[in-house]
């Protein structure tokens, strides 16, 4: 059971008999790509121990203060896997999140609708194809980011391989689809790139949104893909071939065709480039 942080505090210098027994930045990294959370924490609300000292898997219950004002306590991991799906600020505070999405009440004799079922439904439009073949498909969303479209402009002008195909077909369901949708597909090369950013206000690629990430990533890798993921910002590196850069420049596609050859070897790599 959770612990108010005086007490986890007091219990952590009396076994590590060290009255600070985290230092202050000891947890740096690990709370970098949650930019929110650091300005909803504050020290003084909580026995002036820093956000740094805390390991995001302890089991204790810090006090948080949106924005807004609203104060409210919540362990590391809740505050961490609490954007879900939605990309609202309001989702890092409950009382925010609340009042931007309210219950609905019902009228007195309003009969409540039959509860539907919560089994997947699969889509039908995933063409039937071998697993790992790729493939244009229409349930794929648009591109998002600027960046990204310029990232395949780029590996465009460096690779001569196919550009027509959106995602890959899966063994096991995704979600609601038997297919997955990579930002850049090199289908020859059995390489998906992925581009990464914390966004504007840190919602994206953490949280549920990284454990999404990571499962989509052990499913390409299941039918012979392998990805390479450009973590940007302070995300950090989720899979083996993953780049980490402060932000996308110039060198960034040369730093991907040098991570294909890691992947795929440079004799079948410079094949293909232009």
């Amino acid at each position: 059971m959770a612990e108010r942080v005086e007490d986890w505090w007091g219990r952590r210098q009396f076994t590590h008999d060290d009255p600070v027994p985290y230092p202050v930045g000891a947890y740096r990294e690990a709370w970098a790509p949650y930019p929110m959370l650091i300005r909803q924490y504050h020290p003084e609300l909580n026995a002036g121990i820093t956000l740094t000292q805390v390991p995001p898997a302890a089991d204790v219950l810090l006090l948080w203060e949106c924005e807004v004002g609203h104060q409210f306590a919540a362990t590391p991991a809740e505050q961490r896997s609490r954007p879900g799906r939605e990309r609202r600020r309001s989702s890092w505070c409950p009382e925010c999140f609340s009042l931007a999405k309210p219950r609905r009440v019902r009228a007195a004799g309003e009969v409540r609708p039959p509860r539907r079922s919560t089994a997947p439904v699969m889509c039908r439009k995933t063409p039937a194809l071998p697993p790992g073949a790729s493939f244009l498909s229409s349930c794929a969303p648009k591109p998002s980011s600027a960046i990204e479209g310029r990232l395949r402009f780029d590996l465009e002008h460096r690779l001569s391989t196919s550009w027509g195909d959106n995602a890959v077909r899966v063994r096991r369901p995704f979600f609601d689809h038997l297919e997955v949708w990579p930002d850049i597909l090199l289908p020859e090369l059995r390489v998906a790139v992925e581009y990464d950013s914390p966004g504007r206000f840190g919602l994206e690629h953490v949280g549920t949104r990284q454990l999404a990430d990571e499962r989509k990533d052990r499913a390409l890798r299941a039918v012979g893909w392998e990805v390479v993921r450009i973590r940007t910002g302070q995300l950090e590196p989720l899979g083996p071939w993953d780049l980490q850069l402060t932000t996308f420049g110039k060198r960034g596609v040369d730093r991907v065709i040098d991570r294909l050859r890691d992947i795929r070897g440079p004799l079948l790599i410079d094949a293909y480039l232009l």
